[in-house]
């Protein structure tokens, strides 16, 4: 029986019944193994070396492969058929060997691009071995975005508060965001006018023209840019005669877009189906995966991580004679249909992403999917089907006319065009190609060469041109994918980045760069400019291409890259934070000094009207403040417009009035500062104030909730031991209840409100057994994991003041970050403890030491006697 390795439980079981009892299929759940989240993982001195570890979940499963390879006859590496799939494959393998599970069991590997039976057996004849320049290629990715990540953030972290991190890919794509808005930001807009003549044919059929060129000078776009100069010409042609001066009927062929890649899957779904790009790979990755389809199960589409637009000479043949059988010979070119793709550094040795089995037309597969996975799987279907067939016939008309009045002349165009065979455009139900652009699709009447024309009447529309749109994830996917940035696997991951590191928000399918996102972006670009130029990421993209075709050594690319980047960041360590504010105020003016309706200067103070505005710093982040502090306290917060000579933040003066307290009739209202919103109740240095809690935001507060604010610290009761009043609050580090100067921690700004007398007392009592065992006391067993395999006590998991750890005997072993202590095995505590004990922490029990000194002994004696045998 030999081993079969695959990333998910769904391909597992899907693979399993196509391959039977001779192979047991297991999953590794994606990546086994990562470079931990620390600094020194990757040691550019140790000519970049890397320190990986396992967590707890992986730990287990690997643990599982390990026992399944030994008993085993052999290996087979079967994860997907790209860069990631390689290196998770390499992975196993890494850890196989350490584990000494493997000996002298062949290994292999496998790819398939669709997971159907023949494709899965046709793979399982053709092994071959793991692609290092592959594998190598995905070392420099990985090493790349680790060494940019742990050595630019922290350089974030001290001259700019509140930043959380910059990535390779990431801070390039977020770039493109924020230069897109300071476009429109700085875009002035423009009115022009649109003239259009509604005419009829002697036939009495009426048509539309559009004004192209007046007294002799053709008109651009903008030319008619005002109210009198429409008004002139709509006068002259309300007076003219028309006459058509030339009909021409030109047949023009439009021929169908290529199957779908990674990334335009993603634009198409977006655009079409509203999907996010992480919501697309997810519902593809089940179609590829397998659907029981009827009692079958198969993968109904290829691999979908892929910038490949070609398909396989077996999938054309199927998609023709699908055509033939769905929509007619006549449907059909005479022969089969190739493409290549104009992406930048696209690799094409995958295939389009295509169904597996043409013949599954999306209406028959309808009722074993899900609403999304239809939808997806009905583009992903007409897309590669319309690839296949024959161009759309369309005649395009232009009907050229002179409109004249006295000794003035006017040009008007009309266009038209009529299918004449709809070829490729029948794949779609609508009747209309979605990847072509927009056609002028209506149909001209009869127009002859030189008769006159009537006037119906004539339209003068004013217009105003607008800024370019900001960004859907879409259209930022296809410019990325344009400049050659990141890979089609990377795309949806970086999107979501940018959005949990509050650097975007997605408002109407459109990315808003918010004021941490452009505070980062700025700083990157003023000081480390280099490496979020386009083509310098793209360049990069480039050469991780050469090491996975073999032309480059993955270790050069990183000596290049960490010469110039570790001395960049070495010289902006020196830089002072006031260095790095004058840049800031200069880069992001527009955000920083708005323009003031009064337009008075908008870098002086509102309030004092004497300091100068600046960005500042605070540990909550960046903000605006007046230089003359602390005499004048004027602050707002970055991208909040300035108003009045308070503080920023809405309603008179930068201050909202939500009401007044029931009892001492104080104004409450909601201001913003240099920490951000909060409550205040009266003015003066007496009145109450109170932050905002975590998870509120200002539109969210009401007159109820600012009382419920101002009125904590709130009596719990009193502890029926000491008689003592416990209180529950909000403090710097959160909601607490607090008795006899102990502070206990509260999940959620909720419980302050809400909790009860028990329960308090229950977490006061939990948080003063938490802090005897920090100063001395040992802390309860989470679980006991039985005798050490060598004897000298019991292996206990327990709780302490640094999180979980093993314990055993005197040695205490730290659990691995994010590892469950629940989930410990006695194979990971023995782990563990033999790590620490060689590192020198802590002694074993006298009697493990005594039984660990006879074992030597007798593996000599067992090394001896393999020895002989070997020799015989």
């Amino acid at each position: 029986m030999d081993v079969v390795v695959v990333e998910s439980p769904a391909k597992a079981k899907t693979i399993n019944k196509y391959l039977g009892r001779n192979y047991k299929v297991l999953a590794s759940y994606g990546h086994v193994r990562d470079l931990p989240a620390k600094d020194g993982s990757v040691k550019p001195d140790e000519d970049f070396a890397m320190s990986w570890s396992v967590d707890g979940p992986s730990s287990k499963r690997l643990t599982e492969i390990a026992k399944a390879v030994k008993d085993a006859d052999g290996l087979i590496l079967a994860t997907d058929p790209d860069r990631e799939g390689e290196a998770i494959s390499w992975h196993v393998l890494e850890v196989l060997r350490q584990k000494r599970a493997l000996k002298d069991k062949p290994v292999s590997r496998v790819v398939f691009n669709a997971i159907t039976k023949q494709s899965v057996l046709d793979a399982m004849a053709n092994p071959r071995q793991i692609d290092a320049p592959l594998v190598d290629a995905y070392l420099a990715r990985r090493a790349l975005d680790y060494l940019v990540g742990f050595t630019l953030s922290p350089v974030l972290w001290r001259k700019l508060p509140g930043a959380r991190s910059a990535g390779r890919v990431q801070s390039v794509a977020l770039r493109l965001v924020n230069d897109r808005e300071l476009e429109i930001e700085r875009f002035i807009r423009e009115d022009y006018w649109q003239i259009a003549a509604v005419l009829g044919t002697p036939r009495d059929d009426k048509f539309e023209a559009r004004l192209t060129a007046f007294d002799g000078k053709k008109l651009q776009k903008l030319d008619i840019s005002s109210q009198a100069q429409a008004d002139d010409i709509k006068a002259m042609l309300d007076g003219a005669t028309f006459k058509a001066l030339s009909v021409e009927a030109k047949p023009t062929k439009r021929n169908p877009a290529p199957p779908f890649t990674t990334s335009t899957l993603q634009q198409a779904a977006s655009s079409r189906l509203g999907f996010s790009a992480s919501r697309t790979m997810q519902v593809a990755q089940r179609l590829y995966e397998g659907m029981d389809i009827g009692g079958e199960t198969a993968g109904l589409i290829t691999y979908m991580r892929t910038d490949g637009v070609q398909m396989a000479p077996e999938a054309i043949s199927a998609a023709r004679s699908a055509i033939d059988k769905e929509f007619g010979a006549k449907y059909l070119p005479e022969k089969p249909r190739y493409y290549t793709t104009k992406a930048k550094n696209a690799q094409e040795a995958h295939e389009a992403i295509r169904p597996t089995d043409f013949f599954r037309t999306p209406d028959s597969v309808r009722k074993y999917l899900d609403a999304d996975q239809a939808r997806l799987y009905e583009m992903i279907w007409k897309r590669a089907i319309a690839s296949q067939m024959q161009p759309a016939e369309i005649e395009r008309t232009t009907v050229e006319i002179e409109a004249t009045n006295a000794a003035r002349t006017a040009g008007l165009r009309a266009v038209g065009s009529v299918i004449r065979f709809d070829g490729f455009i029948a794949a779609y139900t609508d009747h209309k190609d979605e990847d072509s652009e927009d056609e002028e699709n209506r149909r001209l009447p009869e127009i002859r060469q030189g008769e006159q024309l009537s006037r119906d009447k004539v339209v003068a529309t004013q217009h105003t041109t607008e800024p370019p749109p900001r960004y859907s994830e879409a259209s930022l996917i296809k410019k990325m994918e344009e400049l050659g940035i990141g890979r089609p696997s990377t795309y949806a991951s970086t999107l979501k980045t940018l959005e949990d590191r509050d650097y975007v928000t997605i408002d109407k399918r459109r990315l808003v760069p918010q004021a941490k996102g452009r505070l980062v972006t700025a700083f990157l670009e003023s000081f480390f400019r280099k490496y979020v130029e386009y083509d310098f990421t793209a360049a990069l993209e480039e050469k991780l291409d050469d090491i996975s075709d073999g032309r480059l050594a993955w270790r050069d690319v990183l000596r290049d890259f960490w010469k110039d980047f570790s001395a960049a960041v070495g010289e902006i360590k020196e830089l002072r934070v006031t260095d790095v504010l004058d840049a800031l105020n200069e880069e992001l003016a527009p955000l920083v000094f708005p323009a003031r309706e009064d337009g008075s200067n908008p870098r002086i103070c509102p309030k004092c009207g004497s300091g100068n505005l600046s960005l500042k710093l605070g540990k909550y982040g960046a903000f605006v403040g007046c230089s003359n502090y602390p005499e004048c306290g004027y602050t707002r917060q970055l991208g909040d417009a300035a108003n009045g000579n308070g503080e920023a933040g809405g309603g008179e003066d930068g201050v909202k009035v939500l009401g007044s307290d029931p009892y001492t009739s104080e104004e409450i209202t909601l201001r913003s500062g240099r920490f951000g919103p909060y409550i205040q109740r009266g003015e003066g240095k007496e009145a109450k104030r109170s932050s905002l809690p975590k998870g509120w935001t200002p539109a969210s507060i009401d007159h109820e909730k600012a009382l419920a604010l101002l009125a904590l610290p709130r009596d719990v009761g009193k502890h029926p031991e000491s008689g003592k009043m416990i209180s529950a609050g909000l403090g710097r580090y959160g909601p607490f209840v607090l008795h006899e100067g102990t502070y206990a921690n509260l999940e959620s700004i909720e419980d302050v409100f809400s909790i009860g007398l028990n329960r308090a007392v229950s977490v006061l009592a939990e948080k003063q057994s938490k802090s005897k065992n920090r100063n001395g006391g040992t802390p309860a067993a989470l679980k006991d994991l039985g005798e050490h395999p060598d004897g000298g006590g019991n292996i206990t998991v327990r709780d302490g003041r640094y999180g979980p750890y093993v314990n055993f005997g005197k040695i205490n072993a730290t659990l691995p970050k994010g590892k469950d202590p629940m989930a410990v095995t006695v194979e990971d505590a023995v782990a563990l403890i033999a790590e620490k004990e060689a590192k020198g922490g802590g002694k074993k029990p006298a009697r493990a030491k005594a039984a660990t000194a006879k074992k030597p002994a007798a593996k000599k004696a067992a090394a001896k006697k393999t020895a002989a045998k070997t020799e015989d």
